[in-house]
């Protein structure tokens, strides 16, 4: 198994989404690794933005681990796997649901796609 030292977390203010940072925050300090965020901007979270996301996150994030903010536009499972690619990611951990409108399902559209797609491991947070 491969050391895990950057840790990517979407995040878009959702429930399943805050569950994920505390699951990937507890993760980040075990191993010791860096995290990004990234928050896609889109019609579903339009009334909730990035800053506010990011301000929660950063008022319960620990000092000792380093961590950046992204926030990025377009297709959200894409431009939440480029940024993967791009800060050389070594794992994702995202909710299962996030904002959307289907609710019945047990793996989002968003979630799915991206363990679909991925090419480093996907810890989904339910």
């Amino acid at each position: 198994m491969s050391t895990i030292k950057k840790i990517l977390v979407p995040v878009d203010g959702s429930v399943q989404g805050c569950k994920a940072v505390d699951e990937a925050i507890f993760l980040a300090s075990k191993c010791k690794a860096k995290m990004d965020f990234v928050y896609v901007a889109s019609e579903i979270n339009k009334d909730i933005p990035s800053h506010l996301v990011f301000d929660r996150i950063w008022s319960k994030l620990p000092k000792d681990i380093e961590a950046e903010k992204h926030v990025e536009t377009g297709m959200i499972h894409k431009a939440i796997l480029k940024v993967a690619d791009a800060e050389g990611s070594d794992m994702i951990v995202m909710g299962s649901r996030g904002l959307g409108l289907f609710k019945g399902a047990i793996l989002g559209s968003v979630s799915q796609k991206v363990v679909e797609e991925s090419k480093i491991p996907v810890m989904v947070i339910k």
